[in-house]
């Protein structure tokens, strides 16, 4: 099949990238960031203007369903998987009942089995190289626990309609449009206004064309890990074969040169392993601070912030609008039990909790920043989030009731109805 290729033009550089059916790219890394900051620019140009637009937040709308934003389109294909399913009831009660990983080569024997592997495969062809912790190459993959997607297919089965991705991303688009059109009409109207809107106009094409830019270096970085990870494992594989290791992810608590140390002499230190192994598991239980500086000093600091409820939780405004609804607190991505119109409550996220994100009317987070991945995907979803709330999973509970404001950055526990 013939790869369509575009080319976007970056400060007068023919940025190539191509894309067939999926995730693309051939551009180099300094092109995609190149192009990832061309998005921010215009970003930041756009909340300059907000004297002439007459809002602070107008980007947040005009980036929804911005095109090729390989972690949004991740979010809305896990849509697609479960309309592939929703229409077999013998492969849903299936689902309902999965414990490991082993699953998908049982489907075949069901009634639409089929079918949903052949979906759930392709998916795990797209994005099987993500997981919860990504950065960490040792964690677990989709593609080696795809397990850990099921709960999320299931709530979408159940909490949506079919061909909900191309409603949502149509929605979406419609609601970026019509904000555009909005602001131009306005600016018209002003004291030299054509030119006010020429310039606005090729602020919001920017924004939209480039937004989706932010997500894609992390995706291919996170593919050549998983390229990676499958190669050390299969050298980790004929050590354990040889006797040298007692277990394939021994690897893990190797440094690189250790690791080529213990392939060319055929021996590993047993007892460096053991005492790594340990300090690995003190290390889960620290929680880190939020600011280290590179001589191990630790930073904290507070909000000074007066226009805001009292009693309110301060943090900083993302994503743009305000929404009440149940919070549902979670700590672990495959535990998110999430209906339509809940609010997302968690400590932070990274590009594979964006298929949560499509069941969540609005994100609150401990940790993140205006350009992290949980706030560009709010964004490009019309997601009203607040990041940066300290303590957040400890101060809200599960099941209260809260009212979050993207537009001012706090979120208020409301008192229960009767």
């Amino acid at each position: 099949m013939a790869t369509a290729r575009r080319v976007a033009i970056i400060g007068g550089n023919r940025i190539p990238f191509a894309r067939s059916g999926g995730p693309y790219t051939r551009a180099s890394n300094q092109d995609m960031l190149t192009a990832a900051l061309d998005g921010l620019v215009a970003r930041f140009g756009l909340q300059d203007e907000h004297e002439w637009l007459g809002e602070d937040n107008a980007a947040d709308v005009l980036t929804q369903s911005a095109p090729n934003n390989v972690t949004s389109e991740m979010g809305l294909a896990l849509l697609d998987v479960a309309d592939a399913i929703r229409p077999h009831p013998d492969v849903v009660a299936f689902l309902k009942d999965v414990e490991d990983d082993g699953f998908l080569d049982e489907l075949p024997a069901l009634a639409g089995g089929r079918e949903a592997q052949e979906a759930i495969r392709a998916y795990l062809d797209q994005y099987g190289m993500r997981c919860v912790g990504e950065i960490d190459i040792t964690r677990p993959r989709w593609s080696e626990h795809p397990s850990a997607l099921v709960p999320v297919i299931l709530g979408n089965i159940e909490n949506f309609e079919p061909g909900a991705s191309k409603q949502r991303f149509e929605q979406g688009r419609q609601e970026a449009w019509k904000k555009e059109q909005e602001l131009l009409e306005r600016l018209q109207a002003l004291t030299d206004g054509a030119r006010k809107a020429e310039e606005t106009k090729s602020q919001i094409d920017r924004l939209r064309t480039f937004a989706g830019y932010r997500e894609y270096p992390k995706y291919g970085m996170i593919s050549r890990y998983f390229v990676y990870k499958r190669a050390l494992l299969e050298e980790a594989e004929r050590l354990v074969q040889a006797g040298v290791l007692r277990g394939g992810e021994d690897i893990f608590y190797l440094r690189f040169e250790e690791l080529h140390d213990v392939v060319r002499t055929g021996q590993a230190d047993d007892q460096l392993l053991l005492q790594r192994k340990e300090a690995f598991s003190g290390y889960q239980a620290l929680t880190p601070p939020r600011v280290l500086t590179s001589d191990g000093e630790t930073l904290s600091g507070s909000y000074r912030r007066e226009d805001v409820p009292a009693d309110a939780l301060v943090g900083l405004p993302v994503s743009s609008g305000i929404v009440e609804g149940r919070a549902r607190v979670v700590t672990d991505m495959t535990d998110a039990d999430l209906e339509a119109g809940d609010i997302l409550v968690t400590a932070y996220t990274d590009p594979s909790w964006s298929p949560v994100f499509v069941t969540a009317q609005g994100l609150v987070t401990e940790v993140g920043g205006l350009m992290t991945h949980g706030a560009v995907i709010a964004r490009e979803y019309g997601l009203p989030a607040v990041v940066g709330v300290d303590h957040a999973t400890r101060l809200i509970e599960d099941g209260q009731r809260i009212r979050v404001n993207g537009t001012s950055g706090y979120v208020e526990i409301l008192p229960e109805t009767t």
